[in-house]
């Protein structure tokens, strides 16, 4: 089994002993930043030595070297001290010691990335004077992020409580900087063919300049998420952060990038051939980064959405009813536009934005986001009540909140118009906005209400307590724990506790056949062995008092 699960609950320690870890962690998190700082501006005081000594002198050292004699002594000093605390084991239980170790990694990561990638890219764009500055700070937090690197990695010291944070929002922000890289790469090398193609002339070499630096922004992101997603194995990840992660990012967030480009780039071609009076260079102004994140974000949608289908059905469940969220939302915003474009028709001041241009904005939103909302939700085939109900009431919950903002803007423009004299349109010119917005709400909740209403009718009497008497289950699974647990609870009652057993392997036994092992017994706690491959094992620990 994992760490989480070997180790038993220690026992709640007292309040001085849980204050003194939260101290000593801050403290050292505050003195391992003030070393950092003060290491990384002697170093960048010697990287920059001929241009900052010459203009302040000294004085410049004085701070940096104020800042690394004191708290690095410090932080070494209390370093150790907690260092040999860590051998035992309810230290490197602590959610402090977990904590600290994750914060000061993804920051270290953070800021040695941005200077050390920043420095690399500067060079590579020719700025021959200016790259080295900030080399050093993000030398000095590279050290840092070794060195945690390693305290989180180290056996039998290392953080047993949020182990798995590290990793998995490592990869997230090199996926972050390497997809926002990479689409800006592409995009600048879209707007320079496009400028060719209009203009006639050669692309010239300057132009290449800022693209290599994007290139060396790209390489470094993807570093390091490559470092995080494969070398620390977070590709194999199935902890509940890991599937946040790959949900929310790897495919809510990639899918987010690229409706927003397919949206744009539709946006465009529509206002080239429908459009009225605009050059060519305007309405593309946009459009190559539009294309290029289109582009990108279906290439990283497509990726995680292979490493999706790895995952237990609970987690695709949830990856389909994100990707129907955002396209719900593009949908719906799109209607509102279009009713916005519709009413605009009847007013007398449009606000310098033409009624044609908001409606080919809103059907570009309505056509990329309709149909993508379709093949997620799936509304003509039958769906489990259950495993939607939480995704209905939240959409429900957000489309009530955005109709309550949207009538107290409406309100207000209305009362502004009624009692004081504001230029530029009539009542509806004012209106039309949020009354565009409120109407595609009123649709959205609407619809999923009635849902919410026909699931919960649809929805089973809670079952009732099984004449066997069992009350508890103790369940050892691999990576489909989750679920057997859902389905021993519908068909039991019982409560269920999830272990979850180190290898991951799933059991190959049909569902039916471990429910099927939990018939007949007499007892109210029963420990049940799930797996590894078709092992089904039912032991009963406690009888059910009469």
């Amino acid at each position: 089994m994992s760490a989480e699960t070997t180790h038993k609950p220690r026992p709640a320690g007292s309040a001085t002993t849980t204050l003194r870890r939260v101290i000593v962690n801050l403290l050292l998190f505050i003195l391992m930043a003030v070393a950092a700082t003060g290491v990384g501006g002697l170093l960048d005081n010697l990287f920059t030595r001929a241009d900052v000594l010459a203009e302040s002198g000294s004085s410049s050292l004085a701070l940096p070297l104020a800042l690394a004699l004191v708290g690095g002594p410090l932080a070494v000093l209390l370093f150790r001290a907690l260092w040999a605390r860590l051998l035992d084991p309810a230290e490197r239980l602590s959610a402090a010691w977990g904590l600290y170790v994750s914060v000061m990694y993804l920051l270290s990561l953070l800021i040695s990335t941005s200077y050390v990638v920043g420095a690399l890219a500067a060079l590579a764009a020719g700025e021959k004077g200016s790259w080295k500055n900030g080399l050093g700070y993000g030398i000095a937090w590279a050290a840092i992020w070794a060195w945690h690197r390693w305290m989180w990695a180290h056996a039998s010291r290392g953080p047993l409580s949020l182990s798995n944070v590290p990793p998995v929002l490592g990869s997230v922000l090199g996926l972050v900087i390497g997809v926002g890289a990479l689409a800006g790469l592409l995009g600048s090398i879209f707007e320079r063919v496009l400028e060719v193609s209009m203009s006639g002339t050669s692309l010239g070499t300057p132009w290449w300049l800022g693209a290599l630096g994007l290139l060396v922004w790209a390489a470094g992101g993807m570093l390091v998420w490559w470092w995080h997603w494969f070398h620390e194995a977070t590709v194999k990840n199935t902890s509940a952060l890991a599937d946040v992660a790959l949900v929310g990012i790897g495919i809510g967030a990639t899918v987010l990038v690229f409706l927003w480009g397919a949206g744009y780039v539709l946006y465009s071609l529509l206002r080239l051939v429908l459009g009225r009076n605009e050059g060519f260079s305007a309405v593309l102004g946009t459009a190559p980064a539009a294309l290029a994140a289109m582009l990108i974000g279906a290439l990283a949608w497509n990726y995680h959405g292979s490493v999706l289908l790895q995952r237990h059905g609970t987690v695709v469940l949830a990856a389909r009813l994100v990707v129907s969220a955002v396209a719900l939302a593009a949908a719906a915003s799109g209607i509102g536009v279009v009713i916005n474009a519709a009413l605009a028709l009847g007013t007398t001041s449009l606000g310098g934005t033409p009624a044609t241009t908001l409606l080919l904005a809103g059907i570009s939103s309505l056509a990329i986001g309709g149909p993508l909302w379709w093949l997620a939700w799936r509304p003509t085939h039958p769906a489990d009540p259950a495993g939607r109900r939480i995704y209905l009431v939240a959409v429900f919950g957000v489309s009530a909140l955005v109709a309550l903002v949207t009538m107290l803007v409406l309100g207000y423009r209305l009362l502004e118009r009624l009692l004081g004299d504001v230029p530029g349109g009539g009542l509806l010119e004012h209106t039309r906005a949020p009354l565009g917005l409120l109407v595609a709400t009123a649709l959205v909740a609407g619809y999923h209400f009635g849902l919410w209403r026909y699931d919960r009718a649809l929805a089973p009497a809670p079952p009732s307590a099984p004449p066997t008497g069992l009350r508890l289950v103790t369940l050892i699974a691999g990576s489909d724990g989750r679920e057997l647990g859902t389905e021993i609870t519908a068909h039991t009652g019982a409560k269920v506790t999830v272990l979850r057993r180190q290898d991951g392997q799933a059991c190959s036994a049909a569902p039916a056949l471990v429910l099927q092992a939990l018939e007949g017994l007499t007892a109210g706690h029963v420990l049940l062995l799930a797996g590894p491959g078709d092992r089904i094992e039912a032991i009963e620990l406690a009888v059910h008092p009469g």
